[in-house]
């Protein structure tokens, strides 16, 4: 993708990938494409945070991925509507001067609260496209309980700052001159994922749900980041 080539290899992962990360940064108001929220290769110098409200009853909606079709669509959709909702946060990278390829397995590791026992941190990569496009190459979630085993949940404790790591999956994507790295951060993607009702009721019925106030920290304390498979090599 982005070269519109086929190319073959004889290793998975690549023998050359080198992961590097990318710092959430912001002020403070990363909610939408229109905040504050930036990617730096550079840690940030001060600790900040972003929240946003998640309803279970008002889920951010599956707009295209790795899906067999909701509606008849799936694949490289644009994320435009999507990035319009303030219980999105976006951050995004300054414009390309070369092109970056970007090929492996992708993982977003968060520093969190939250006000309910249980919720979920859904990653979004994006590419940004120069003329305003924004098209999901892979996502992923995690259900907060589950953050550290599958077999032992553990509920959250309201208020308390922890960490996460999100599987996001794999793609292989050269972003080209011009274009942008952005990262959507939420806690809902429906259908494509059920939804959390934060209650830390197991099921997946919406009875009992409740609104949670989710918060990301960022900083020297709290470094979140997106670490991506960058592959460099003479094209």
């Amino acid at each position: 993708m982005g070269l519109d080539r086929w190319r073959e290899e004889d290793d998975w992962p690549l023998p050359d990938t080198r992961y590097e990360d990318y710092f959430l940064r912001s002020a403070g108001r990363a909610n939408s494409a229109e905040g504050d929220g930036q990617l730096h290769r550079r840690a940030p110098d001060d600790d900040r945070s972003d929240s946003y409200s998640y309803d279970p009853l008002d889920p951010v909606p599956t707009v295209g991925g790795a899906t067999l079709g909701f509606d008849g669509f799936a694949g490289p959709a644009d994320q435009t509507d999507v990035e319009r909702r303030d219980d999105v946060l976006c951050y995004t990278g300054e414009s390309l001067q070369e092109p970056l390829e970007v090929t492996g397995h992708v993982t977003l590791t968060v520093h969190m609260s939250s006000t309910a026992v249980d919720t979920d941190v859904t990653g979004k990569l994006v590419d940004v496209f120069p003329d305003g496009r924004a098209i999901i190459l892979c996502e992923g979630v995690c259900r907060m309980r589950y953050r550290a085993s599958l077999s032992r949940p553990q509920p959250l404790e309201p208020g308390q700052i922890v960490e996460a790591t999100i599987d996001m999956g794999v793609t292989s994507n050269v972003f080209g001159p011009g274009h942008r790295i952005r990262l959507e951060v939420s806690s809902s993607n429906f259908p494509r994922y059920d939804r959390n009702t934060n209650s830390g009721d197991p099921g997946i019925s919406t009875t009992g749900t409740k609104v949670a106030l989710n918060r990301i920290f960022h900083g020297p304390a709290h470094p979140s980041r997106l670490t991506l498979p960058v592959i460099a090599r003479p094209r």
